[in-house]
């Protein structure tokens, strides 16, 4: 028998201790009656033998010192004083392990945080303790927002070492440690749809999509308390959009924006279990014209992972065209409609797809460059045995979102005019000068489209290069108008001011006192 403390806990004897323990913990979990108290020594020993324990060590670790509080008993306030407790804690083991690694540590607290909100939000927050509770949970979000802030700024320096990114063991291993439940990984992340799970768990190693999912579910916690506000809806829409597509340029973060946009596929949405019916229509108003009214430059950056983000942007814009047609609001899906074909990416699709197949370009070429038109000459391909989407779920997502019939749009539908779409533009570089690049688009569009993307040229007052700078999270408004009769966007509730100085103001919509 091995005498603890005489064999030390260096290299192979570290890993082979971990790999043992690991095993005796996951085996002990399916148990009626499992006892994490067993395991107390052997992870406090792998903690305390590094100065920057493994990923899993301190999930483990934090995961039989939370569980052992028996916290079930509490009411909500107990509750959400023991997840900061939990955030102080990874937080603070955390700081030598890696950006996204730090991030994906979160992914129980955030998990606690919506098991609060579910029971305060079914209340009438009458009772003291109930109010004191809310302001907690609203303080902790918004700690854990800034924490993963400063976490993002550094996640683009590890990416060059892609083996710091692999985990030991698999997504669904890990979550059954915080939750011993068949279907863990979904209820640990319960804000993250059943679709996008499943995609998770094919990159299973990869902590970056762990990370991503983290900040995606904190992101809409933040924007879903956002919608308990007191405010005029009209206002408080606004205020979230500018919140939302600030955060998202401050974030850069490519794994966080394919989940998103992923999870923006979901019917209804996963947060719907924290949200009036109602607040469904305006949270998607939120979360599309952030993410496809915006153009956000870091999408471009990372070449390894731009086809699997563009192809879902698209099958995304198809939806949101599709549903707001659906309610009515024929001035928004125009909007989404202009602003994808005015972009880069239906040429972008139209290269890829043409050079990597040996494609003629007259033959290859989609019939128009409206999200639908695109996705139903993809789908077309991939009946001819070309392989086009990566993963079955999002090429699943495009065979149900087209409708053949709405395929070709009415040139007059396009060329329809609304007074101001709201478009968002993130100014990082200059626009003026890329007529070379319009002009070859151009070449790809049909004429209605041509059309459309004529109205979305800007004018030299909507985007320019200022000298000398180059902030990538500044984030210009173009002002138009998707609401009839609604106000302009105020200064004041704009991510950045024209005229001011280089520092980005976004309104947070939850910086409201409790009354």
């Amino acid at each position: 028998m091995e005498i603890a403390g005489l064999v030390p806990l260096v290299g192979e004897n570290y890993a082979l201790k971990l790999k043992q323990s690991m095993q005796n913990l996951l085996a002990e979990i399916p148990k009626e009656s499992s006892d994490f108290s067993l395991f107390v020594d052997a992870f406090h020993e792998l903690m305390e033998a590094k100065v920057d324990p493994p990923f899993e060590v301190i999930w483990v670790y934090a995961a039989i010192n939370f569980r052992s509080r028996n916290l079930e008993k509490g009411d909500a306030l107990d509750r959400i004083l023991a997840a900061k407790d939990l955030f102080q804690m990874l937080s603070a083991c955390s700081a030598s392990i890696g950006a996204s690694k730090s991030i994906a540590l979160l992914a129980p607290v955030v998990f606690v945080v919506h098991r609060v909100l579910l029971e305060l939000f079914g209340s009438e927050l009458g009772l003291k303790r109930e109010k004191k509770a809310m302001r907690e949970v609203k303080s902790l979000v918004d700690t854990v927002l800034g924490y993963i802030s400063v976490c993002c700024s550094k996640i683009s320096e590890e990416e060059t070492d892609s083996v710091s990114l692999n985990l030991i063991l698999p997504f669904p291993d890990l979550a059954r440690v915080w939750v011993d439940t068949v279907d863990g990984f979904e209820s640990l992340l319960p804000l993250v749809s059943h679709d996008v799970c499943g995609w998770l768990s094919t990159r299973d190693f990869h902590v970056g999509y762990l990370a991503g999912a983290v900040i995606m579910e904190a992101f809409l916690l933040k924007l879903c308390m956002s919608l308990h506000l007191a405010k005029p809806r009209d206002e408080l829409e606004m205020n979230m959009k500018s919140w939302a597509v600030g955060s998202i340029s401050s974030f850069q973060n490519i794994y966080f924006l394919e989940i998103i946009m992923r999870a923006a596929l979901a019917t209804p949405l996963p947060l719907i279990s924290i949200l009036k019916p109602e607040d469904e229509i305006l949270l998607r108003k939120v979360l599309f014209d952030a993410l496809l009214l915006a153009e956000y430059p870091f999408l471009y950056l990372n070449a390894k992972y731009i086809k699997s983000i563009i192809l879902t942007r698209l099958i995304v814009t198809h939806k949101a065209v599709e549903y707001f047609r659906g309610l009515g609001d024929q001035n928004r899906a125009v909007s989404y409609t202009r602003s994808f074909s005015a972009s880069r990416i239906p040429l972008q699709i139209t290269k890829w797809v043409t050079s990597q197949n040996y494609l003629e370009e007259k033959a290859g070429r989609a019939n128009g460059s409206s999200p639908g038109a695109l996705i139903n000459w993809l789908l077309s391909l991939e009946g001819r045995g070309i392989r086009v989407f990566e993963d079955d779920i999002l090429k699943s997502h495009a065979k149900l979102g087209l409708d053949i019939s709405q395929t070709k749009q009415p040139a007059d539908n396009l060329e329809h005019k609304t007074e101001d779409d709201d478009l968002f533009y993130v100014d990082n570089i200059g626009e003026e000068g890329n007529t070379e690049k319009e002009d070859e688009q151009n070449e790809m569009i049909s004429d209605a489209f041509v059309a459309a993307a004529q109205t979305m040229k800007l004018t030299d007052s909507g985007i320019r290069k200022r000298k000398g700078k180059s902030n990538e999270k500044k984030i210009k408004f173009v002002k138009y108008d998707l609401h009839e009769n609604s106000d302009p966007v105020k200064a004041g509730t704009s991510a950045a001011n024209d005229s001011s100085s280089g520092e980005s103001e976004v309104e947070d919509p939850a910086s409201d006192s409790d009354a």
